[in-house]
C-alpha cells in the first residue's frame, strides 16, 4: 500500500510541477494560466498534447521546439521532477504517523503552492496575491479537513493563533525596517503561521527561526563569494518555505532538546 500511494505520489507530482511551470511564467505576467494553451514562447505555435509529457517529452525532443528548433530550458523538466521529489518525501514523512492519510492534502498543496512561489520569488522578487491570499482558505480548509479526520480540534484554535501571531511579527518587522523584506513576506507569513501552529508550538517557534537562519547564511555566503553586498537584497520568499519544512518535519524533535538544554533537564 505505501510503495502505490508513493507511486501516485511521485506521478501527481510530476504532472503538478508541469502545471507550476505555467504558473511560474504566467502569474507574474498577469496571464490567466488556463488560457490559451500552452506554446513556444519562441514561435508561438501550441505545444502538442505528446510534447507535453512531463520530463520524457523534453528529452525526446532533445530539450529543442519541435517546430522552430529553439532550445527549452532544463528548469522545466527540473521544476517537473523537484516537484515530483518532494510530493513522494511528503507523502512518505506522512505516512510515517497515525493520522498521516488526512494531512496529505494540504501537504501537497503547501508544496505546489511553494515551489511556485519559490520561483517567482526568485525571479521577480516578488510574492503574488494571486497565489497567497486564496491559500489563507485553502489551507484553512485542508487543516479544518485534517483535524476532523484527526479528532485534533484544538490544533484549529492553535492554527489561528499562530497565523495572526506571526503575521503580526512579520508586519512589524517591516514597519521597522521596511529595506528589509517586502509585504508579500508579510502576506505569506500568515499562511505558515497557520500551518506550523497547527502541527504545534514548537514547530511554529522553530518554522519561523530557521527562516531568519537559513536565510542569513545564504547571505553570509554571497558576502563571502563577493556577489552580494550588506545593502543587496535578497528574495525571502524561499527562505520562509524552507523554515516552514523545517518546522513541520523537525520542528517538534528541536524544540524540545532546546528547551531539555535551556532547563538543564
Amino acid at each position: 500500500m505505501t510503495a502505490i500511494l508513493l507511486a501516485l505520489a511521485g506521478l501527481t507530482g510530476l504532472a503538478v510541477g508541469s502545471f507550476l511551470n505555467v504558473v511560474v511564467w504566467r502569474v507574474p505576467r498577469d496571464e490567466s494560466v488556463v488560457r490559451p494553451p500552452s506554446a513556444c514562447p519562441s514561435c508561438g505555435h501550441a505545444i502538442r498534447r505528446r510534447d507535453n509529457v512531463p520530463i520524457v517529452s523534453w528529452v525526446a525532443l532533445r530539450a529543442r521546439c519541435r517546430d522552430c528548433g529553439a532550445r527549452i530550458s532544463a528548469r522545466y523538466p527540473l521544476v517537473e521532477g523537484a516537484t515530483a521529489v518532494l510530493f513522494v518525501l511528503a507523502t512518505w514523512w506522512a505516512l510515517e504517523r497515525p493520522d498521516g492519510l488526512w494531512l496529505l492534502p494540504v501537504l501537497w498543496y503547501l508544496v505546489a503552492v511553494g515551489v511556485a512561489l519559490a520561483l517567482i520569488d526568485v525571479d521577480t522578487h516578488r510574492l503574488p496575491d494571486r497565489i497567497v491570499l486564496p491559500s489563507y482558505v485553502v489551507v484553512a480548509v485542508l487543516l479544518v479537513v485534517a483535524s476532523a479526520g484527526t479528532g485534533q480540534w484544538d490544533a484549529m484554535l492553535r492554527a489561528a493563533i499562530g497565523m495572526a501571531a506571526l503575521w503580526l511579527f512579520y508586519f512589524t518587522l517591516v514597519m521597522v525596517y521596511p529595506r528589509g523584506m517586502g509585504f508579500g513576506d508579510v502576506k505569506l507569513s500568515g499562511v505558515l503561521g497557520m500551518v506550523l501552529a497547527w502541527f504545534g508550538w514548537g514547530s511554529l517557534v522553530v518554522g519561523a527561526f530557521a527562516a531568519f537562519a537559513c536565510g542569513g547564511l545564504y547571505g553570509l555566503v554571497l558576502i563571502a563569494l563577493r556577489r552580494a553586498g550588506r545593502t543587496s537584497q535578497v528574495p525571502f520568499g524561499p527562505w520562509m518555505l524552507l523554515g516552514a519544512a523545517i518546522g513541520i518535519v523537525a520542528g517538534p524533535q528541536i524544540w524540545t532538546a532546546y528547551l531539555g538544554a535551556a532547563l538543564g533537564t
